[in-house]
């Protein structure tokens, strides 16, 4: 079949098997282009490893750093007539390319909020790994299931108190216009804390832990976004930000159980990822953004940002801020960047986004996402959608 982005409104129901190929492919060259990382944990999990800054740490402990990894990720299988999720055909593409480089890759697929992916996952590390060193907690998804209770949470992307009127982005029509957001209610903010806050990170720690599987002097990063203050009314200051503060106290909580430098949330930079698409205000803040640091040569994409991690972060002596975070998003964040994209703020409308941001950044971004856009690829080659192909 000859495959196609099939786009609806933040969702793209597509995925080309050859395109996600490449996608990791370029990943993987990028990384051992910059050549071998020493002193990294050889013993990794990746929670949350087939798409965004999850798999590009997978990719950066193994073709970076020399490890073994095991990966766990929720994803769609492909059908005769229907692609898989491209998350599905990342792990597979990341698998081939381990095996190449003769590292163990084990990837397990399911619920990772259930206990019964956490015993899958201690089974897999005790057969293939012995234990592991680093954990990375890579997780994004809009409800969970606790399981213990068996109550279902959701997640709410909403302001806090008062209603929020902001600019926002059209991606489709390159449309900016206003948008009135409401506030959550009190049950829709603690939805959204246990569905995004650090309780199950902290659940995974204490598994892998009972079961002997966390080597001694073992580290695990949980990753976040602050933003800048242009997002905070949906971001910071909202339901997720809320999520995000419960994620500073599990990390507190997991270095009072396991050392001074057992856990730390690592704070990154905005890129595109499908999460992100669809929250109001960050679409318009990314394409702006974008273009800023991309003219003063700052820009970084997944792979470059966690590449820049495991190479200058986590080597040296920790460099925190007065929450304890490590910060990933200091070249966003700097005064600089941040001047011009509040001048650029400003003035951003449908007329001035040509000249103001890059629009065609974020869509070519977004299509990477799920396999297409990739140079080296033949789109109008069939594909059968459940075979991921060799490439390079």
């Amino acid at each position: 079949m000859i495959i196609e982005p099939r786009i609806r409104g933040f969702i793209c129901t597509t995925a080309h098997p050859e395109g996600c190929a490449m996608n990791v492919h370029q990943q993987v060259g990028y990384v051992a282009g910059k050549g071998e990382i020493p002193g990294l944990a050889k013993r990794v999990l990746v929670l949350g490893c087939s798409a965004g800054y999850g798999l590009a740490s997978r990719i950066v402990a193994t073709f970076g750093g020399g490890a073994d990894t095991v990966g766990v990720s929720f994803e769609k299988a492909p059908s005769e007539t229907k692609t898989a999720s491209a998350g599905w055909y990342n792990n597979r593409a990341f698998e081939a390319q381990a095996a190449k480089a003769s590292r163990k890759a084990v990837t397990l697929d399911g619920d990772a909020f259930s206990d019964e992916m956490k015993a899958q996952t201690v089974a897999a590390i005790a057969e293939h790994l012995g234990q592991v060193d680093l954990v990375i907690y890579s997780m994004a998804a809009p409800v969970r299931t606790h399981p213990k209770t068996g109550e279902t949470f959701r997640s709410a992307i909403k302001p806090l108190g008062a209603p929020v009127t902001v600019k926002t982005l059209n991606t489709d029509k390159g449309e900016v216009f206003e948008t009135e957001l409401q506030p959550a209610t009190p049950e829709e903010t603690a939805g959204t804390v246990a569905v995004m806050g650090g309780e199950d990170w902290e659940m995974w720690i204490a598994a892998l832990s009972a079961a002997g599987v966390l080597a001694p002097g073992f580290k695990t990063l949980s990753y976040t976004y602050i933003g800048s203050e242009l997002t905070w009314p949906i971001y910071w200051k909202a339901t997720l930000g809320k999520a995000k503060e419960d994620l500073d106290r599990a990390a507190a909580a997991l270095r009072t159980q396991h050392g001074d430098h057992a856990a730390r949330v690592v704070s990154l930079k905005a890129v595109v990822t499908q999460a992100s698409s669809a929250i109001p205000v960050v679409p318009l803040y990314g394409v702006v953004l974008f273009k800023v640091m991309k003219e003063m040569g700052l820009h970084e994409g997944c792979i470059e940002q966690i590449d820049r991690m495991f190479r200058t972060v986590l080597p040296g002596p920790e460099h925190l801020d007065d929450a304890g975070r490590m910060r990933l998003d200091d070249w966003e964040l700097s005064e600089p960047v941040q001047a011009e994209v509040k001048r650029r703020w400003a003035q951003i409308s449908t007329e001035t986004l040509p000249d103001l941001a890059d629009l065609a950044g974020f869509r070519s971004d977004f299509l990477k996402i799920f396999g297409f856009g990739l140079q080296g690829v033949d789109y109008a080659a069939e594909q059968d959608p459940q075979v991921v192909p060799a490439v390079g």
